[in-house]
């Protein structure tokens, strides 16, 4: 069991007990975000996971804060970012920086995304995606980043001789080794 406390506007907070196993299957089947229906004293709450804490060397949970949501209200979510597809600029020897990977939103419960998908397969090297490209994708959840933001970047994996070149030119370094 795991020692947990539920609470929420207009509501007592109530320390609780879970089933680690239970809340484990239920946030890797369907994510953090997940409506949980949450029986407290024989009445079923509907509940959200809030803030949990984590053993530091082991990672195993130790204690979790139940957010009670109505359904009617939005809350502030933390959803995961999947890049989908391959980008053309990694087929020609690219690399994928993302430099979001969990983006802020407010939603109503229901409408809390397991993750929010970008699509990167037409990205070619010194392209880049940012939030407002993918804002629209998602219209019923406000977003709560900068249209600039950038989520993820296709950079060159190699510098290129004629850059290096350039860099070098005239420029002569000698060095000598002692052993």
């Amino acid at each position: 069991m795991i020692p947990a406390v539920v609470y929420g506007k207009h509501e007592e907070t109530k320390p609780i007990a879970v089933k680690k196993r239970e809340l484990l299957k239920i946030i890797n089947e369907h994510g953090r975000n997940a409506l949980i229906s949450l029986d407290v004293d024989g009445k079923v709450e509907t509940v959200i996971l809030g803030e949990y804490q984590a053993d530091p060397i082991n990672q195993h949970l130790i204690h979790v804060d139940f957010l009670h949501v109505s359904m009617s209200s939005e809350i502030h979510a933390k959803v995961p970012v999947l890049l989908k597809g391959t980008a053309k600029g990694v087929e020609v020897g690219g690399v994928v920086q993302q430099s979001i990977h969990e983006l802020n939103i407010k939603a109503t419960p229901q409408n809390i995304p397991e993750t929010i998908e970008v699509d990167v397969t037409n990205l070619e090297i010194g392209h880049t995606i940012k939030v407002g490209d993918i804002r629209n994708h998602y219209r019923n959840i406000i977003i709560n980043h900068e249209d600039e933001d950038v989520i993820a970047t296709i950079v060159s994996s190699q510098i290129q001789v004629d850059d290096l070149e350039e860099e070098t030119s005239g420029d002569t370094v000698q060095a000598t080794v002692e052993v």
